[in-house]
Parts: C-alpha cells; structure tokens; sequence
C-alpha cells in the first residue's frame, strides 16, 4: 500500500519512518522546500529526530500531488494548518483513500473536530479516521513500546488503519467515538499547559495529581455533552494521553507551562519552545466548547485566564483552591464507565 504523510514534523516524521519500516512505500510531504531539501539531503529529520533515519522505501516530496495514489493519507500539520491543506489535497486523492488525522486541536474560531473539517473541506466522499493516544514521536522513531487508539465512524477505515499501524513496538486499539478520541486529544494539552506551570512554580506532586484528576472530570464532562462517550476518558485518548502529556519533557505544552510558570509571558513561552504548542490555542476553543455546551470547566478557564487576560498563575491558584464546595461522588460522565 501507498501512504502519504502530509506534514514533516515530530509526529509526522516518526509515523512516516514507522510505517515505512512495516514494509509500506511512503512518501513525506514538506510545506517548506528548504526542509524538503534538508530532509533529502540528510535522511533524517535533523530537528525532530535526530538519529532516526529514514529507511530506503520512505521518499520525501513537496508537491501536494504525493496523495495521488495514496491509499491512506496522514494529515499531520498543526490544527491551524488542517483546514488550508485538506483544501488543497482534496481533488487529488483516489476515491477510496483513507485520510487519517493524527493532529490534535480544536478549530478555535469555529471549535469544529479536525476530523469535521477535514471532511466538509473533501466534499465528505472519504471515510476519515483519528488517531490519537500517549505517544511521543521522540520515542515512537525509535520504536518504544506505544499504545494508541483510531477512531472512526467507519469500521472499515478503523480496521484498515490498525492493520496497517500495527507492530511489535505499536499497538493499535480501534473505536467509533472520533468525538471522544478527538476531543481527549485536543484538550489535554490544555491541562498539561496547566501542569507545566505548576512544575514552573515548583508546586508538588499533590498538586499535579490534583490538577490531572480534576483536569480529566472537566475534559470528560464536555467530551460526553457533545457526543462522545465516558470510557473514552478513561482509556488512552483520555487519561492516557493526559498521563504522558502532564508529565514528559517531551511535551511541548508542559515545557511552555513550566516557562509561564517561572515567569515567562505565555508569549515568550510558546516562542522559546520553538515549535506548535497546540494547547495555547485549544484553550481559546475549549472556552468556546464549553461555553456553548454550558459545561464548567474551571481548570480551562484559569488556564484561559492567565494566557490571555494577563492573570498571574498564583493568583488563578488561589481562585480555583476556594471555590464553593463541591462534591466529587455522582459525577455524571463516571456512571458508566466498565473497568
């Protein structure tokens, strides 16, 4: 089978190098001719992956025109990217392509799902698929054990993107909640954001465990309001990836989190990381979510607080500590959960 993978970053790359190891020829796909001519040039992806290279049947291209024969397309350019790029492939694929979307945001003008955007923008003739989870593409290049799960309406489209994924090192669960998959993937980032500045202000563990535990009821309660379902939260797309996201280095979220939490403005913090940090801009569409759903969501809105209305991190601290009384028993997305 022919892949193509639209978009040569850290996931983009590692997915790529991955499924071109499972035997697949694959084509990555650049937006900038100089990275294109990088990538070429040295066989690996020198700022992502350093050390990973690329194996003989991964070829690289910055025409558009590579989804062509692709009978699955990885869309992996940052979620503000999404919309732009699926318009621009979309009368260039074959007719039973898959396109899976492996980026994780909201649309944070419209809070539309990737996955809805992708669909509208290709005349909705595709069966789309989302794959999400706790995997880092600093350890999926170099094939560390990952568990991680793809999500579609389709059972065919599911089904096709495990068979295809799978191996020794990469374990493929399926679901048709792309609501929920989506949703715990874009929404994550917010509360990592959160972790980070609790690391930067050298809070403690009880902190962090507090911050996660509450951070996950507040990413489930909307999840379930807008479709998806309860033991998506509680499987890798929820608590999964909110684990690996609120507490590895690698996490761009938390690295700007820790920054804010040192002192950095959320603006330095996002251009010293030097790369996407999709939870600066999920928070602006979790708050839209939220709002339209009628769904409270604290933790989001402290983080949402601080980057854009100037708030000081202590100072939502304290607001979220003191808030009325609460009781944690009878939430609503817990109820029917199986373990």
């Amino acid at each position: 089978m022919n892949i193509a993978v639209i978009g040569s970053g850290a996931w983009g790359t590692a997915l790529a190098v991955m499924l071109a190891r499972n035997g697949k020829n694959v084509v990555l796909w650049s937006f900038l001719e100089e990275e294109h001519l990088n990538l070429t040039k040295d066989r690996q992806n020198k700022r992502f992956l350093p050390g990973v290279m690329f194996p003989e049947n991964l070829s690289l291209s910055d025409d558009l025109s590579c989804v062509k024969d692709a009978g699955i397309v990885i869309n992996a350019v940052p979620s503000f990217a999404v919309g732009d790029i699926s318009k621009a492939y979309s009368d260039k694929l074959s007719p039973k392509t898959v396109i899976v979307n492996v980026s994780k945001g909201i649309d944070r003008e419209s809070g539309r799902r990737l996955s809805e955007i992708i669909a509208c923008n290709t005349g909705g003739k595709f069966d789309v698929a989302a794959l999400s989870g706790p995997s880092h593409a600093e350890e999926v290049g170099r094939d560390i054990p990952t568990a991680i799960i793809a999500a579609s309406k389709s059972k065919r489209a599911a089904g096709l993107v495990q068979d295809v994924f799978m191996n020794r090192s990469f374990r493929v669960y399926t679901t048709p909640d792309i609501v929920g998959v989506e949703l715990g993937g874009a929404l994550k980032n917010i509360i990592a954001l959160a972790a980070g500045i609790c690391d930067g202000m050298k809070l403690g563990d009880n902190t962090k465990a507090a911050l996660m535990t509450r951070g996950l009821a507040e990413m489930a309660r909307l999840g379930v309001a807008l479709g998806g379902q309860s033991e998506t939260f509680a499987g890798l797309a929820g608590i999964g990836d909110l684990i690996v996201t609120c507490t590895s280095m690698h996490s761009r979220n938390r690295r700007a989190g820790i920054l804010i939490g040192e002192g950095a403005t959320p603006e330095e913090a996002v251009k010293k990381v030097g790369a996407v940090v999709e939870g600066y801009y999920a928070t602006q569409a979790g708050m839209l979510l939220a709002e339209k759903a009628k769904i409270e969501m604290p933790i989001t809105a402290k983080v949402y607080e601080v980057l854009y209305k100037g708030k000081s991190p202590l100072e939502a601290i304290d607001e979220l500590m003191l808030r009325d009384k609460k009781s944690e028993s009878g939430e609503s997305w817990m109820k029917h959960i199986t373990w």
